[in-house]
């Protein structure tokens, strides 16, 4: 994205020290991400978006920037790390779905889920999620997929692809009059929007999932549960200022896993959204993982 833009790769580097330095790692199977096929992509962006990003990416000059929208940009190789964040998720559909593991984590940027299916916004250029739920209905024939999104900015673009599919349930909780400014009222009937105002705390937090989501959840059933899971509510993030900890973190992933399991045999993919300060990233990244693999 250019120097000093929050959307770094440290980011990554940032999530992967912290699993190390918690032994999580020793638990886990690092996989290469393949680049995402127009076919798979295709099932959740428009063939005509698909066409315009592929040749916007191809004009751009080797060290240089193009412009997507005021806070996104691309370079040369940010066509490819689109292509392999949105193929990483498909591979961990295909692992969790296959029987060869029972949770995934993607350790991916660019995130996805300000993607709509047919703009890119918010650092995001394919809907990694999106993606990979599309993937999981029509090539494993899932019927009932959940997605849950706790990045501190609501996931228009998640929503934008996802109202009303027969085969989705969207959870979202969000800071309120925050990019992208939308949410507050849901886009179809298999949405759970909840908006949260600024500084509310772990406590709000929890009620909401509470209250809102886990009833919604427990009646769907999910077959699968898929994450968007951004870490910018913390409270050391100035990219939002819901004022969320590790342990709230930590305590939504045991929730989320309790439905999982009671439902879904414990299938649950991750996916890395938003989380911008460094430290707070890494640390909350490791207490999700902890609950996620069952480490904990």
């Amino acid at each position: 994205m250019g120097a000093h833009h929050p959307e770094c790769p440290e980011r990554l580097g940032a999530v992967n020290d912290h699993l190390l330095a918690k032994g999580l790692l020793d638990y886990m199977d690092a996989c290469d991400a393949p680049l995402a096929t127009r076919e798979q992509l295709a099932r959740a962006h428009s063939g005509f978006y698909l066409d315009e990003f592929a040749e916007i990416a191809q004009q751009v000059p080797e060290g240089g920037l193009v412009q997507i929208d005021p806070d996104t940009s691309i370079n040369a190789y940010s066509y490819q790390a689109a292509l392999r964040s949105a193929g990483a998720v498909v591979l961990a559909m295909d692992m969790v779905l296959g029987g060869k593991s029972p949770a995934a984590f993607c350790n991916i940027r660019p995130p996805g889920h300000h993607a709509e299916r047919s703009n890119a916004g918010g650092f995001c250029f394919f809907n990694n999620v999106a993606v990979g739920i599309r993937h999981a209905v029509a090539v494993h024939g899932l019927e009932r997929v959940a997605l849950i999104d706790f990045d501190v900015h609501h996931g228009n673009g998640s929503e934008d692809i996802l109202f009303n599919d027969e085969h989705v349930l969207m959870c979202s909780i969000f800071e309120k009059n925050l990019y992208p400014f939308c949410g507050d009222v849901p886009m179809g009937s298999n949405m759970i929007n909840v908006g949260l105002p600024a500084r509310s705390g772990g406590e709000a937090f929890r009620q909401a999932v509470e209250q809102q989501w886990i009833p919604a959840l427990n009646a769907y059933q999910p077959q699968l549960i898929v994450i968007s899971a951004g870490f910018d509510g913390h409270r050391e993030d100035d990219m939002g200022n819901l004022g969320l900890v590790e342990s709230d973190y930590e305590w939504v992933t045991r929730q989320i896993m309790k439905v999982a399991n009671q439902h879904a045999q414990g299938r649950v993919v991750s996916c890395l959204e938003g989380g911008y300060a460094l430290s707070a990233l890494g640390r909350s990244a490791a207490a999700h993982v902890r609950v996620l693999i069952g480490a904990d």
